[in-house]
């Protein structure tokens, strides 16, 4: 293999190890649409996958895989033959079987597999998820495929908030040194207290009127002040 195939592959590796836990052994997951894709050009899956990572790697199907291999009958009997060589890994569809491709997206939602297949629908639908490494045929030569846009934005989103939570840690750690920054006191929150009950000794009890008896009515009686006339004193000599 050339030194620039070599580089690619390395790089591409590197890039799924750092940013989403892909480990050696690292699990090629395999379907028959590779297998047929191998067997058209001659070449052995084993073989080549392995010269081409150039490190510890596991092939492994499914179930699912390969009973769909057997429903499509003679078009792909090399390649059932083919897949059947491999591990078989559980898919959780044990006696309810689903189609090829269904059963590959759900084994790769909680798991880190090298997902190899010609199916271009199943490459489009696993480009559109964050973390998903893809492995082709091109003629005869396996490609490992580029980190997919959706893998790049996510590990750009990352770094992004990681940078910002060092800067905002760094500008921190200045503003402390510069004695800068101040350390308030946590502000206690008051207790929202219901309505008191009232106090009874500060209650006093209402007054009744009473009631005035029946046929009396009350009067309220206006003393009219005297007013002093002075009289004449001729007058008053005929008084006396």
């Amino acid at each position: 293999m050339k030194i620039s195939r070599f580089k690619k592959s390395h790089k591409t590796l590197v890039f799924f190890a750092s940013n989403f836990d892909y480990r050696e052994p690292y699990q090629v997951l395999i379907d028959a649409t590779f297998c047929q894709a191998a067997l058209q050009h001659k070449i052995g899956i084993e073989e080549q996958i392995r010269k081409y990572f150039q490190c510890n790697v596991k092939l492994l199907t499914t179930q699912c895989v390969i009973l769909e291999a057997e429903a499509l009958g003679a078009p792909l009997t090399g390649a059932t033959t083919i897949v059947k060589q491999f591990h078989v890994h559980k898919c959780g569809h044990e006696g309810k079987p689903v189609a090829a491709a269904e059963c590959i997206k759900s084994m790769t939602k909680d798991n880190r597999y090298v997902v190899a297949s010609q199916d271009r629908l199943l490459q489009a639908s696993l480009r559109k998820i964050p973390g998903r490494c893809l492995l082709y045929l091109h003629k005869a030569t396996p490609v490992l495929e580029a980190p997919s846009a959706a893998s790049k934005k996510m590990v750009l989103k990352k770094a992004k908030n990681l940078m910002l939570g060092k800067q905002a840690d760094r500008i921190d750690y200045m503003k402390e040194q510069q004695g800068l920054k101040t350390t308030e006191p946590p502000v206690k929150k008051k207790q929202q207290r219901g309505p008191k009950n009232p106090n009874p000794l500060s209650c006093k009890k209402s007054k009744k009127q009473k009631a005035a008896p029946q046929g009396v009515q009350q009067t309220t009686t206006t003393i009219a002040k005297r007013k002093r006339v002075k009289l004449a004193s001729h007058i008053k000599e005929l008084i006396n």
